[in-house]
This record gives structure tokens, C-alpha cells and sequence, in this order.
């Protein structure tokens, strides 16, 4: 006899949406999605397509693996027709859209995918998909959807395109978030250089893919003026050459003397001199800075680091040996708010431990460094 609690795989089934008690007869059949022209399909493709060569490079930057991507095959869903092309368990990372063209904005990685991922960006096997590995898997897909917006700014001229920072959760299927009705699905084929096919899943909301798509595919191009809409003079159509007939061929007179020149000919162009772009600070932003000049953060020198079983630490006593990850000699890493941002050396200042610093780290590295 049960006792009225609810199995995990029922629970599943209840958020899905779907009837696993096996009576009252199948489920309902999922509506057919909607919302969307083909037109618009084929813009989002192209674009889509468009920028895997450089989120194929920039993932393998960020891994050091010959990473590739291909596709997407970009194709209108909905909810209960997308769940069943997903595992069991996945990790979800939403990344909305705020300004430019807001709306919803979410990526579906495989669970197995996700601790591939982690794996590479950490250099380390059989790693948990833990709240340092969610953090790995929202920094690439950050860098996934910078790429986009660059190349979606570029196309579109719409410079306040921006995105929230990625949240990522490794979740049943049956609780990932997802937009409501028809939306925008692009499926990607991932190759981590191990020859394995993969795939990840980009979802955009449908007011955000129609938007998107308009503007991808720009104003309508305006008809060619019809003879009647030429000018004329005392009735008779200007020809392209800018002459009037029984004028000899020369350039149109205006008013006070003013000659016009016969249109197509070449005009005095001048280039812009563009002011410099490298950044500097005003003196109200030196003087806002200089408010933080006081704050106080937290400096942390590690040595290294190691793993242990719990029953290995539960094991511990005086005299016991920890082995690090650090070889003698090595630099040690210097954090800020558990942010590596340099390296150093040991030294001891009378009779206090001291570290001198040998190397800033390079945005990139401490964006591979995230562990």
C-alpha cells in the first residue's frame, strides 16, 4: 500500500506536464509550434552559422583542446517538443537578453557534456558538476554569447545589445526554465577534439527571435524611382547626365549663378579624422575612483591545493604529511577576493613570511584560472 509520497519520476512528470499513471488513456499530444515565418528562421540560421568559426576558436583558447562546432540546425518548438529531445539531466544556463533586443535567452547542455566542459577548463577527470564547475560553465557561455552580441552589433548597428550574467544549474529536464509557447531552438554539434559529437541547445524566446530577425534582415530596399517621379523642367524629364535639352550638354544653372554639377560626377570627398579611442578618465571619474581608494579587500597567498577523501581527512593527525599540487620552487598564486590576479615568490621579511611578486596574470589566464 503506498504511503501517498510522490516517486521522483512522478514528480518529473508532473512539472513535464505529462500523465505517468498509466490510466485515463495517452497523453495529450503536444500543439504543434508556432509563432514565427520561415523567413525568419532562415535569417537566425545564417546569422547563427555565422559565428560558430569564432566560438569554435574562442572555446579552444579558453580549454587548450581543438574544439569545433557546426551548425546550428535552427528550427521553431515548444516545451513538451524540445523535452523529448533531451537526457534525463541537464544543465541549464539562462543568459537573457536586457537591452537591445531583451527578451529570453537560455543554453541546454547535456549533463555529460557539461562535466567534459568542466573537465578541460579545470584540467582535471572526473570532475562533480559543483558550484565551481557551474561557475566554469557560465564563463563559457558568457564568452559564447559576447561573441554573438559582437557579431549581432555588427550586423544590425544596434550598439545596446547586452546580457544578463549566466546562471547555471544542473537540473532534471522536467524544471529547466524555458519560454512559454513557441520559441527559437538552434541545435549545435560540439566536438571537444576527442571525436566525440556532442550537442548543445540555444533557445531565444519568440519575441526576441522576431526581433532579432527583423533586424537581421533590415528595412525593405526602397523601388527604383518611376520616370514621372524625375525631375523635370518646363515639363521635360532631366536625363541622368543633369543637362537640359538644347542647353549643350552643360551643367545645370541655379539660381544667383549657382552651377550644378552634372549628376554622376565625381565630388570632393574628405575622410573624417576620428577622435582617439584609447580611454581616459575625466576628473569627475579620478575623483569617484578615488572614493574607493580606502576600501579594504582581502589578500590570500595559496601555497596549493589537494583533494582527500573524507575518510582520509577524518584520518589526520599530528605529523601528518599533505601533498600539494605545487612542485618546490614554483610561484605561488596571489588572490584578491579568491580572484588569482598575480604570482609570486616566498620570502621571509625578519621573522614574518612574505611573498614578492613575479608576474601579473593576463586577463585570459585568469578567465582559464576561474577554478
Amino acid at each position: 500500500m503506498s504511503d501517498g509520497a510522490l516517486s521522483q519520476d512522478e514528480i518529473d512528470a508532473l512539472l513535464a506536464g505529462v500523465d505517468s499513471s498509466g490510466s485515463g488513456g495517452a497523453a495529450a499530444a503536444a500543439p504543434e509550434p508556432s509563432g514565427g515565418s520561415e523567413e525568419d528562421r532562415r535569417a537566425l540560421q545564417d546569422f547563427f552559422a555565422g559565428t560558430v568559426g569564432s566560438l569554435s576558436s574562442n572555446l579552444s583558447t579558453m580549454t587548450g583542446a581543438d574544439v569545433s562546432i557546426r551548425g546550428p540546425q535552427v528550427e521553431f518548438s515548444n516545451r513538451d517538443a524540445f523535452l523529448r529531445q533531451l537526457p534525463d539531466m541537464v544543465t541549464a544556463v539562462k543568459a537573457d537578453f536586457n537591452s537591445g533586443f531583451p527578451g529570453e535567452h537560455s543554453f541546454i547542455i547535456s549533463e555529460d557534456t557539461a562535466k567534459s566542459i568542466a573537465s578541460l577548463m579545470n584540467k582535471e577527470e572526473n570532475i562533480q558538476l559543483d558550484e565551481m564547475a557551474m561557475s566554469v560553465i557560465g564563463e563559457v557561455v558568457s564568452q559564447m554569447v559576447g561573441t554573438q552580441i559582437t557579431a549581432l552589433t555588427q550586423k544590425t548597428g544596434n550598439k545596446s545589445i547586452a546580457s544578463m550574467s549566466p546562471e547555471a544549474a544542473n537540473v532534471p529536464k522536467a524544471v529547466a526554465a524555458m519560454p512559454g509557447g513557441a520559441f527559437i531552438a538552434a541545435a549545435y554539434q560540439l566536438n571537444l577534439g576527442d571525436g566525440s559529437n556532442r550537442q548543445i541547445w540555444e533557445i531565444l524566446g519568440s519575441s526576441v527571435s522576431a526581433d532579432i530577425a527583423r533586424a537581421l534582415k533590415g528595412p525593405a530596399a526602397a523601388p527604383p524611382p518611376s520616370p514621372a517621379a524625375m525631375p523635370s523642367f518646363g515639363g521635360a524629364a532631366i536625363p541622368s547626365g543633369g543637362a537640359l535639352p538644347g542647353m549643350g550638354g552643360g551643367p545645370l544653372s541655379g539660381m544667383g549663378g549657382m552651377n550644378i554639377p552634372p549628376m554622376g560626377q565625381p565630388t570632393n570627398v574628405q575622410s573624417i579624422q576620428f577622435p582617439s579611442l584609447i580611454p581616459q578618465l575625466t576628473t569627475q571619474e579620478q575623483g569617484n575612483i578615488s572614493l574607493l581608494m580606502d576600501v579594504y579587500m582581502e589578500m590570500t597567498v595559496e601555497l596549493g591545493r589537494t583533494r582527500k577523501l573524507i575518510k582520509e581527512i577524518l584520518g589526520m593527525g599530528e605529523g601528518t604529511i599533505i601533498e600539494l599540487d605545487k612542485l618546490a620552487g614554483e610561484p605561488v598564486d596571489i588572490l584578491v577576493n579568491h580572484k588569482l590576479i598575480a604570482k609570486g615568490e616566498v620570502v621571509v621579511i625578519d621573522e614574518n613570511f612574505g611573498v614578492r611578486v613575479t608576474e601579473i596574470v593576463s586577463p585570459m589566464e585568469r578567465m582559464n584560472d576561474l577554478s
